[in-house]
């Protein structure tokens, strides 16, 4: 089952985010089978402020536990997250 996620960052968290990138991106490199798509929320000037992620789970509570361990989430980077199913249809992998 598919899934969208959206985070928002808590204000004035972008040196939390900066500190924790690299970690972050080597997380979804290591996790492709789970995360499938995503990408930072920009404010007007460009400055990242959330992100949005495609994700394939079993169910919520397992794609809860999983996000739990991504590096932005333990450095409490986020003031919240909104996981929903999400059924893929334009662009779906074959």
């Amino acid at each position: 089952m598919h899934f969208y996620v959206t985070c928002t960052d808590k204000d004035g968290a972008l040196e939390t985010r900066m500190a924790n990138r690299e970690a972050h991106l080597a997380f979804v490199a290591e996790n492709t089978d789970t995360i499938k798509i995503g990408g930072p929320f920009l404010s007007e000037e460009g400055a990242m402020l959330g992100s949005m992620l495609i994700c394939e789970a079993d169910d919520k509570e397992s794609l809860e536990a999983f996000l739990a361990n991504d590096p932005y989430a333990k450095a409490g980077l986020f003031a919240s997250v909104e996981i929903r199913p999400w059924k893929w249809v334009i662009g779906a992998p074959a």
